[in-house]
Parts: structure tokens; sequence; C-alpha cells
């Protein structure tokens, strides 16, 4: 039997006659399912595989930002999620206290969900639009030439599946396979700290949580996210388990009784595991036709609850792209512009995750640290910041356009059409462009005719004179502004100014491929 390295790096040649899917995506967890159901929406068939043979009911993750759900605002199915979660009045970083201001989202607070509410949210929405989930196939094998990718399934069968692709997207974690076998760089810093997390019935606690309290041996959290549970989380510095060690109650129920003096009356665990402050990145995010995203593509101290959003956004960016290539719209070269976009916003999370983990280390110096950040962190321009990176809201992704929404995430604006009242992100449920016309330029209008078979002209009104940016501030509403299925705005052009109908027709190609002949589909 061949090795995986010579499955790997032995014939190149797929050898198919055709396609099992348009893209395989390795991993069920929330990445993985909102990749799959951005396909979907655009077009493109999908098969997940996923090694386990169930979800374990496991929850490192326990938040969502305000850019993730404003994502799925934009797709219509942010209530699911709202009807199953809290939302939370404040954050933190690095257990300091940020304040959110609710001029910058609809969704200005996290809200507090566990990520395996999240994937069954996900899964049933999946489910919905024809994704195939299959369960209990792990890749082993990764082949691809010019034309698709073959990928080699360990199943419950007795010989090895293959599945017969044009694109594999990793989204297996942060041990990921698909980046192993494609031999894809994962540098970075090592662990100094363990973590140990578990949900577990804690009687004897006298406060109604604790959080990020710091004491010499290490720092302990404990958080209720359902009635009668507690999430227990402990870090010991200068610490560092073999990652290939099993995680036990005994451990985490040791080690709080280590930092805190009492184990609080701890017992019937749910589950227990382990993390640390290892941060690692992909050195690309694509190789030929295979793809990483989410914690395959990059690992962090989990300080700020940034991971399970970042990798929803990443499937996000990339969804459409994605889909775009697979239906011959755009250019395979689109797909550039995944990596282009996304491993900056990762770099700047694993920054500001290190810096996190370096503000909760225990000792004099860091306590003299932490109280001139304390100090700083009061000042609205400091708060904004640091509440920006932790949102996403701030984010701004590379362009050639100086409109100061260019590259930006859309505001939600509140609109009026002959239709009636509705908002921006209403009009991306679809999970098409938009070109939102807001003076009613035929100009504008008129430069969409060669891209109405994948692009949606919406003509409305601003209820609003200005809009809310963060990291800017208010800034006139625009006149015309052409939206990516993202969110992003890829241009615009300003109140009381001639619209460069030139670089919107540059922008259309960019995005969204070549022009055909079609007529203007219009709303």
């Amino acid at each position: 039997m061949t090795s995986q390295a010579q499955r790997t790096e032995g014939e190149n040649d797929v050898g198919h006659t055709g396609w099992d899917t348009d893209v395989v995506i390795a991993g069920a967890g929330p990445t993985g399912l909102m990749l799959a159901c951005e396909l979907r929406l655009a077009g493109a068939d999908v098969v997940v595989v996923e090694r386990l043979p169930e979800r374990t009911g496991e929850s490192r993750a326990g938040g969502m930002h305000s850019r993730t759900l404003e994502v799925l605002d934009q797709r219509g199915v942010l209530d699911r999620f709202l009807a199953l979660g809290e939302l939370q009045g404040v954050g933190h970083f690095s257990a300091l206290r940020l304040e959110f201001d609710e001029s910058e989202s609809r969704h200005p607070y996290p809200l507090m969900i566990l990520q395996s509410t999240v994937e069954l949210l996900m899964e049933q929405w999946a489910a919905e639009l024809g994704v195939q989930v299959r369960r209990s196939s792990e890749v082993i094998g990764i082949r691809q030439d010019e034309s698709g990718v073959a990928v080699e399934l360990r199943t419950a069968q007795t010989s090895p599946a293959t599945l017969r692709a044009r694109y594999l997207v990793g989204c297996d974690g942060a041990r990921s396979t698909v980046r192993k076998l494609t031999g894809i760089d994962f540098p970075g810093t090592p662990a100094t700290m363990t973590s140990l997390i578990g949900d577990v019935e804690l009687p004897d606690l006298p406060e109604d949580y604790i959080w990020g309290r710091r004491c010499p041996a290490g720092d302990y959290s404990v958080i209720a996210f359902e009635p009668g549970w507690y999430r227990v989380i402990t870090t010991e510095h200068g610490q560092v388990a073999d990652r290939d060690e099993p995680t036990t109650f005994e451990q985490l129920r040791q080690s709080l009784i280590r930092i805190a003096g009492t184990d609080y009356g701890m017992h019937g665990p749910r589950w227990v595991s382990r993390f640390s402050d290892a941060a690692r990145q992909a050195a690309q995010y694509r190789t030929g036709r295979v793809l990483l995203a989410g914690d395959a593509a990059h690992i962090h101290f989990p300080a700020g609850g940034q991971g399970l959003n970042m990798g929803v956004q990443d499937a996000v960016n990339l969804g459409w792209k994605l889909a775009s290539v697979v239906r011959g719209q755009a250019p395979d070269s689109l797909l550039d512009s995944y990596h282009a976009e996304r491993h900056p916003v990762g770099e700047r999370v694993l920054h500001n995750t290190r810096a996190q983990a370096a503000l909760a280390r225990p000792g004099a110096h860091t306590d003299a640290l932490r109280d001139v950040f304390a100090a700083l962190i009061v000042f609205d321009d400091v708060n904004a910041h640091l509440r920006g990176m932790l949102t996403a809201l701030d984010i701004r992704y590379p362009t050639d356009g100086d409109h100061l929404l260019a590259g930006r995430r859309v505001p939600d604006a509140d609109l009026k059409t002959v239709e009636g009242a509705t908002r921006v992100y209403e009009l991306l449920h679809a999970a098409r462009p938009v070109l939102l016309d807001l003076r009613g330029s035929a100009r504008v209008t008129a430069v969409a005719e060669g891209w109405a078979d994948r692009i949606d002209v919406v003509e409305a009104r601003s209820e609003d004179d200005h809009w809310p940016v963060p990291a800017v501030g208010e800034i006139p509403a625009p006149a015309a502004l052409l939206i990516r299925p993202d969110g992003h705005v890829a241009w615009a052009a300003a109140a009381g100014e001639a619209p460069d109908t030139g670089a919107l027709r540059t922008a259309l190609t960019t995005w969204c491929g070549p022009a055909t002949a079609a007529p203007a589909r219009r709303t």
C-alpha cells in the first residue's frame, strides 16, 4: 500500500472522466459548514467529509462577535442563532473590560453561544440547502492536476473511497491532514503554557461567574453557559504538556486547586480538553486546487474568542469566489485574492492574542503592565481600536478605490425602494453581488448590463444622510456602491461627484469576471 506522502508526491494525474462534485470540504465544524452553505447559495455542488462519526458535543468556542453576527444577518439566518444564545453587553482584552458602541453595528454585542449549538444550527441550514455531509470519512490522500483534485478517503467500508472534485478546501482543524498532505508550511511560535477547559457542575461556587482571575500560580475563569453547568478554564504558565497526552477530568480539578486553592465541589464533567498559546499560520492559504480555512490555516491562544469568528469569516470570503470560478464566471486567479485578503487578518489575530497572553502572565512586572494598560483602555480611541480588532468591524481589504468605504464591510443602512422599506443586509440574502444605486444614475446602472447574470441592481434611497463606519466615524451616504457577496465594498461613488464608471467596470471585471451580453436584472 502506498504511503500518504507517496500518494501526494507521486503520479499527479487525477484520471477522472468527470467530477463527483464541484468542491470537497474536509471538516464539518463551523468553518466547513459555513463554507458549504455559501457554496450552495451561490449554486455550486459540494460534499463535506468528516472524520468523526458524529458531533462530539465539545464546545471550545463560546461566542460570536459583531462581524460574524452581521454575515449571518446577510444570509437571513441570524435569528436562529440569537434565539439560542445570550447577548453580552461588555467584552474584554486579556480580561480588561472593553465597551461596545451601538452606533457601529446593528449587532454591537457578542453573542454567547456554545460551539456545539452553532454546529447544530449550521448543519440544519446546510441540510436545507442540499449539502451532503459524509461522516466517518477521513482524508488519507490527495492528488491534483490542472483540471481537478482526487481525494482519497478512509471510510467504514473495507476499501478506500475516492471523490473527484474541481477543488478541495481543508477546514479540518489545527492538525489538518489536508495541510500536511499538501506540504504547506505552518510556521509560528511554540506553546509556553497549558490551559485546561471543561464543562462541569460546580455546586460550591460562591459567585455567579469568575472571569480571568489572576493568581500566583496562574489564572482561571468560570462561566455559566447553561443552567447548572459551568465552563472552567485554567491556565498555568511555564508548563507545556505533551500534545498527545490524554486530558482527564482529574487534571482539570487539580489545576483549579493549584491556582484557586479549591475545586468548588467540581464533578460530573461533560467533556474536558486542553489548549495552549502556540500560534501558527499557514504560509499560504492556497496551493493549486487545494485551499485552507479556519484552524487548518491558523491557530492561536483563544483570547477574546476570535477563532471561530475568523474561521466563519474565512468561509464567507472564500465561498462566493470559489463558486464563481467553478461556475465559469470568474477566472481561477480570483482565488488568489483569498490569501491576499485573509492572511493579513490572520496575522493580526495571532499578534493580538500573543499580546493578550503576555498580559495574562503572573508576576509583578505583568501587574505593572496591566495597570498601565488598564489606564489606557478607558480612552475612547484605545477602546475603539481594540474593539475593532476583536469584532473584525474595522477590517479593510486591499483596494484600488479611494472612497472611505472601499474595501470595508458595508454598513447595514436603512433603505427605501419602490417596493417599500428594506436595509442593505437584506439585499445580500441571495449571496450575489449588489450594485446599489442611491441617486438614480442611469450611467451607473448601464455599466451593469454586461454582468446581469451574476449581480443584482437595486435602486433605492438611503434613509440617513450619513453612515457610521468603524475606525472612521460618520461619512456622507454614498451615491452608489458595488457590494460583494461577503458584504465588503468593491467600488463606491461619493455623493455630489460624477461616478467613475471606468473604475466600476474594472471592479465588476475583477470581482465578477468578464462581462456577458445578458440583460440586467433589477429590483
